[in-house]
């Protein structure tokens, strides 16, 4: 896996990362041998940039921090082979509907968290810090000011936001320069393009997306009347209610046809795809097990022609239901 640079301020991390939160909840039930064991080959193939936060694994079992504490014995011995990214801002979930977040961002409660959030995962720094969601409780600046607080106190390395708006992202770079942004964005989720990309390639700040296979969809291994067991969101996500699951299946033919011309798999042709919106995007495709996590390190190198770009731009015009 080669590396990139993330954002401005001389983060250096692989040019794909691996997405944690599924391996504590969300997805399934949990396994941590089989999840540290993918870590662990993650570190292998290169992909270094680790997705946790502290919330992940509060709809699970296991409950909040969770996923933190997997990383930090997973990483034991290991802590300066990768980039650890977490996140503080949201306290809470409602395990029935994922969507509904008891949100917490004040300066004291972000310092505690970050001091937390080092206990569990057994390092004392943290490589990149975001602010998991905007608490409209508390201005932006503020958070971001004790955030950079951390970073004088050489706690955390660089800052990052996730899922902001290009004016919130344009408010809190001012307090401190901002490395990443981290939002969905697939071939079915472009909604940050209109205003979100263009002002964080302004701003020299780099783009982190997630679920970049569309939770799995884009894969083509999810037909429409595939089911989910206990503890997976998409049994109430929208987008795999049946009636749209079926009319989402004509963007997967599509994928399909291009991987068969490259004798690759679909979500190798999904990944590639976010993969060559731009050297300034890392994607961090979600997995807890090795096989693939291989296919989607291998879809880094994938390059896509521009017919295959051409035929795939419009593929999100056609997509049914909301993503929440």
């Amino acid at each position: 896996m080669h590396k990139v640079t993330l954002g401005s301020q001389g983060l250096t991390v692989s040019a794909q990362g691996l997405g944690c939160m599924g391996m504590s909840q969300s997805y399934g039930p949990a396994d941590d041998t089989t999840s540290i064991a993918t870590l662990h080959r993650a570190i292998e193939l290169g992909v270094t940039l680790l997705d946790t936060a502290d919330i992940y694994g509060a709809t699970g079992i296991y409950g909040f921090g969770a996923n933190e504490k997997l990383l930090g014995y997973a990483l034991d011995g290991r802590r300066d082979e990768v980039q650890i990214a977490t996140k503080c801002g949201i306290q809470d979930i409602n395990p029935e509907q994922s969507s509904k977040f008891t949100l917490g961002a004040a300066p004291a409660y972000v310092k505690q968290a970050c001091e937390a959030s080092l206990k569990r995962l057994r390092t004392d720094h943290i490589d990149l810090y975001y602010l998991h969601r905007v608490d409209p409780a508390t201005p932006i600046e503020d958070t971001i000011g004790a955030m950079a607080e951390l970073v004088a106190e050489g706690k955390v390395r660089y800052l990052g936001v996730s899922e902001t708006t290009a004016e919130q992202l344009e408010r809190a770079h001012a307090v401190h320069p901002i490395s990443a942004i981290q939002s969905e964005y697939s071939l079915w989720t472009r909604g940050i393009e209109d205003e979100v990309l263009p002002a964080a390639r302004r701003l020299g700040i780099g783009i982190v997306p997630f679920s970049p296979l569309g939770r799995g969809f884009l894969t083509g291994s999810l037909g429409a009347d595939a089911t989910f067991g206990k503890g997976d969101f998409r049994a109430s996500n929208p987008r795999f209610r049946a009636e749209n699951a079926d009319a989402n299946q004509s963007l997967v033919e599509v994928i399909r046809e291009v991987a068969a011309a490259h004798e690759v798999l679909p979500g190798q042709v999904a990944l590639a795809w976010v993969h060559s919106r731009g050297d300034d995007i890392v994607p961090i495709p979600g997995t807890k097990r090795s096989t693939y996590l291989e296919q989607n390190a291998a879809a880094a190198e994938l390059k896509l022609t521009g017919d295959d770009l051409a035929r795939l731009a419009t593929l999100a015009d056609a997509v049914s239901g909301a993503r929440y």
